[in-house]
């Protein structure tokens, strides 16, 4: 087995000379058997070798006895020992946390924190081929993202160097063959013989099965997942190509926008994982409870269905319209519903309307306006203040080139402005509440400019927050 694994840290250069290595040791085959490996290596590789053992206060005197027995291995094979005691049970209750996850998450800081304090290279652990068979079993039953199926990682960045997996290379079976060799004699966790938990389950009563079909079982199933990291990694890197491309992730808010169009243009393969790339970015944590029907749900709101609200997980909300799917969370749409403003614009003058962008207003002697981001009028014309607002029901205005007026709502809706903006998007009025102009949509018939009997003219400039 020795062999075996250093062929294995090699390959996949898990360790270089030189360097600092701490070992998570909890007294079981697993950890005892790569603790030996490790230290049959030292000198070869010229390593220090720490060994970190963590008493979780589970099992009273057994849990005692396993990190003295771990204390006693290590002073019999002079390597360093380092141990501490976390409370899980007080911790557990005060997250809200399951024992597992939570021994877990107090295990892996002490780690953290040790890695710093020994300015440590490397954080070794005893994950081996069954564990990761065990891992992709329970994946299958739980989730359909290709990515899952990369199982536990070789290695990966842990605090202030790397987590390696020198044993993945080799199985349950090899390990327990050689602790007996090496005249090992581990400590037995009793709780792991128990089938109430899922991973306990697929270990007593599912593998053995699938051994009796392959005995190389852990073998193959380790190739097939270093082949399933190494294509995720190539398509990981093409989805964010089609973020760039159709997918805005706005600065000041947890919010992003799909152009529908462009997303279409990319293979399904590369926008479902774009998909996954979105969700992380707006979840702090992606819910468990997410699945593939809101997957579909979602590509069906892409592809087919008219404008239309589908909910996820955790008050996330994806929201068509027209061209585009908007993702935000509830709570940003009952803020956003609550968010009405109005100002006055002194002339000459500035607002800053909420979402950052800006209002200008001054008098200028020859104006000659393009496009929607100006407006240009007669002083005499309108009546000052110049306001600015958010709309009000029943809003209307009188266009250029149109007899009679129209409400706000059909312009919104011809503009095919989405739902979540309309109700904050700049009404610009003069004193008398008249609506001078939807900058960005549309001008009143108020608008004049260079018009000879005049020799000053108001013009009013709306810069919209590049960020948004």
């Amino acid at each position: 087995m020795r062999k075996a694994v250093e062929s294995f840290v090699k390959k996949n250069q898990l360790l270089h000379k030189g360097a600092t290595v701490l070992v998570g040791v909890s007294g079981g085959p697993d950890s005892m058997a790569l603790l030996h490996v490790l230290n049959s290596l030292q000198k070869t590789w010229q390593l220090r070798l720490i060994a970190l053992s963590v008493d979780h206060g589970l099992r009273g005197d057994q849990s005692k006895q396993d990190v003295a027995y771990v204390r006693d291995m290590c002073s019999k094979w002079n390597i360093e020992c380092n141990e501490t005691y976390v409370d899980v049970r007080t911790y557990k209750e005060k997250e809200g946390k399951g024992t597992q996850v939570a021994a877990r998450e107090l295990r892996y800081k002490y780690f953290q924190d040790q890695m710093e304090v020994w300015k440590a290279d490397y954080l070794a652990l005893g994950h081996h081929g069954d564990d990761q068979v065990e891992t992709i079993m329970m994946r299958l039953a739980q989730r359909t993202d290709p990515a899952s199926l990369t199982g536990i990682p070789i290695q990966r960045t842990f605090a202030n160097g790397r987590l390696i997996r020198p044993l993945l290379c080799v199985n349950k079976e090899e390990i327990e063959a050689y602790c007996r060799e090496q005249h090992i004699e581990p400590r037995r966790d009793p709780s792991n013989q128990e089938d109430v938990y899922t991973r306990n389950y697929i270990r007593l009563h599912i593998l053995p099965l699938l051994k009796q079909m392959n005995p190389s079982l852990s073998v193959t199933v380790q190739k097939l997942t270093e082949r399933i990291a190494d294509d995720e990694d190539y398509l990981l890197e093409e989805a964010k190509k089609v973020l760039d491309e159709a997918v805005i992730f706005e600065r000041n808010t947890i919010r992003s926008s799909i152009n529908i169009e462009k997303f279409g243009q990319f293979p399904i393969a590369l926008q479902r994982r774009a998909y996954h790339l979105i969700l992380n970015y707006l979840y702090r944590s992606v819910p468990k409870d997410l699945s593939y029907i809101q997957e579909e749900q979602l590509f069906e709101l892409i592809e087919n269905r008219p404008n239309k609200t589908i909910h996820l997980p955790g008050g996330l909300i994806a929201v068509k319209a027209y061209d585009r799917v908007n993702l935000y969370f509830q709570s940003e749409l009952e803020q956003s519903e609550q968010t009405s403003y109005s100002y006055s614009l002194p002339v000459p003058g500035r607002v800053i309307l909420p979402d950052g962008s800006m209002m200008k207003g001054e008098v200028v002697g020859n104006a000659t306006p393009k496009g929607n981001d100006k407006f240009v009028c007669d002083p005499q014309s309108v009546e000052l203040p110049i306001h600015i607002r958010t709309r009000k029901l029943g809003d209307k205005i009188r266009l250029k080139g149109l007899n009679g007026s129209r409400k706000l709502k059909d312009i919104f809706i011809d503009e095919k402005i989405p739902l979540a903006e309309r109700d904050t998007w700049p009404v610009v009025t003069d004193a008398t509440g008249t609506i001078l102009w939807l900058p960005g949509l549309k001008k009143s018939s108020i608008e004049r400019a260079n018009d000879s009997l005049s020799t000053e003219y108001l013009q009013l400039e709306y810069i919209k927050n590049s960020s948004m």
